[in-house]
């Protein structure tokens, strides 16, 4: 028996209120009023595609990782076209080095066809434990129907042969060119078709041929289906479509357009997440996909379900929240304005290379150090231990600091730096174990932060080298 082993989720804690988008655009497009219901995810300024998978694979996998003998990273919004993003994940997760690694794109459906993938090298042998992370944030035009219905989210989950909450009963795909939206290269943001083609010709034609097919090749009943997940942008066609199945449209699931948006490829894998937090044993769980064709999977809850340890998850995630009603802010994190950031920002931010390679641990990891011979653990890692009464030589071992929680010792808010969101918060974190080091905090409000406050550690984009194109990541207090 393969399947499902674990699960995490991660959806950032601004929610931006469609209410203010719409208001905002009316004076140009009054029809946005329409859609103004809800809210969406919107992600930190410091939060990116692989900075949400990295938080959902942390949510997955709170305990050990040396396990993990695969990992397969799903997004259509990577910050790298050519860098294996998937690795920079690896990293920040602290996953042992020979690990296979692989980055699947292109597709709406990109998020289903990595769990399918890790699935079936579960089944021939090739890996034993694969980590399957996803992380979407898009951009879309400004006073556009997409900035309403998208939302940035993370979602993960590990596949294995023990220890399974959800087995697998097999997939089914189609692949046809049928182009509802595309985005070519170069391009910031996706060029959509007509939407009742995209209704009728795709949605209402590929997913039932595609369902139907999964439900045969498995010999399942649509009526035993006791979940139904598809992500859809159009009103109740899930749940039409769930009756050409066979399945009862009541068991087709929420999908989250109210509360999150639309995640894109990392959709269909957070409904799943957010599934198995309340799925019961022997529930059968149809998962589907549409996009250049269609993905769907066929799981079944086993008994181990009830065991798993309790995680943050969707529910978590949704009940973490911050209502955001500036839209400018929004506008200025996606860079869908310039704002004038002033002489203190005018700084080449070219990354050395060779100095981020023999410093990945440390950089990407956070890894430091801790003593054999005092216990001192110590960030950076040194050859002499920084213990007063120790100085031991070539005595520490890697010591990991991403999951462990610090104290602020010291902090500033700062309004002369420059600060996508000021002021700019940094200071001084301790920990109870040893080690100290300066660093942002982020996801705060001005006055929240003090000496004592207690915080997590969170990866987060430190900055972005608009000349060349790189982005350089580290690690940032939260407060808990």
């Amino acid at each position: 028996m393969i399947g499902i082993t674990a699960y995490g989720a991660y959806i950032p804690r601004r929610r931006l209120q469609r209410k203010a988008v719409a208001e905002a655009n009316k004076w140009f497009a009054p029809g946005l009023v329409g859609g103004a219901k809800g809210e969406r995810a919107m992600a930190n300024y410091d939060e990116d595609a692989v900075t949400l998978a990295v938080e959902a694979g942390r949510d997955c996998l709170p305990g050990e990782r040396g396990r993990v003998d695969a990992i397969y990273f799903a997004s259509t919004s990577m910050p790298f076209s050519d860098r294996q993003n998937a690795g920079v994940v690896a990293a920040a997760l602290q996953l042992e080095r020979n690990i296979s690694s692989t980055d699947v794109t292109s597709s709406q459906r990109a998020g289903l066809s990595a769990l399918t993938a890790a699935l079936d090298a579960v089944a021939g042998g090739r890996v034993t434990a694969p980590l399957v992370v996803a992380g979407e944030r898009r951009k879309a035009r400004a006073a556009s129907p997409q900035e309403l219905a998208y939302g940035d989210a993370g979602a993960a989950f590990t596949v294995g042969g023990h220890d399974v909450i959800a087995k697998y009963l097999g997939s089914t795909s189609q692949t046809l060119d049928f182009v509802d939206h595309f985005r070519g290269e170069g391009e910031d943001f996706d060029y959509g078709w007509e939407e009742r083609w995209i209704r009728d010709e795709g949605y209402t034609k590929i997913v039932p041929a595609t369902v139907k097919a999964l439900l045969d090749k498995t010999g399942v009943a649509g009526a035993d289906v006791a979940h139904f997940i598809l992500p859809c942008p159009f009103a109740k066609l899930d749940q039409t479509i769930a009756k050409q199945c066979g399945i009862d449209p009541a068991k087709t699931r929420d999908n989250l357009a109210g509360t999150v948006g639309d995640s894109g490829s990392t959709h269909a894998l957070l409904m799943l997440a957010h599934v198995l937090e309340s799925a019961r044993p022997s529930e059968k769980i149809l998962v589907a996909q549409f996009g250049q064709g269609c993905e769907a999977l066929l799981f079944e809850a086993t008994d181990a379900i009830e065991l798993l340890p309790k995680r943050l998850g969707v529910t978590g995630s949704l009940a973490r929240r911050k209502e955001e009603t500036n839209y400018l802010k929004y506008l200025g994190f996606n860079s869908l304005i310039e704002l004038e950031k002033g002489m203190r920002a005018e700084v080449d931010k070219r990354t050395a290379l060779s100095v981020l390679y023999r410093k990945n641990d440390m950089l990407l990891g956070l890894v430091g150090g801790k003593c054999r011979v005092c216990g001192t653990a110590q960030f950076p890692k040194s050859r002499i231990c920084v213990g007063p009464n120790c100085k031991a030589v070539d005595s520490q071992d890697d010591y990991g600091f991403s999951e462990r929680e610090g104290t602020v010792l010291s902090w500033s808010a700062d309004f002369l730096t420059f600060s996508m969101d000021p002021p700019n918060h940094y200071g001084m974190i301790t920990f109870p174990e040893g080690g100290r080091f300066m660093t942002d905090i982020t996801d705060v409000e001005q006055g929240q932060v003090d000496t004592g406050t207690k915080v997590r550690m969170s990866f987060r984009v430190k900055d972005r080298d608009e000349r060349r194109g790189f982005v350089r990541y580290f690690w940032k207090a939260v407060p808990v």
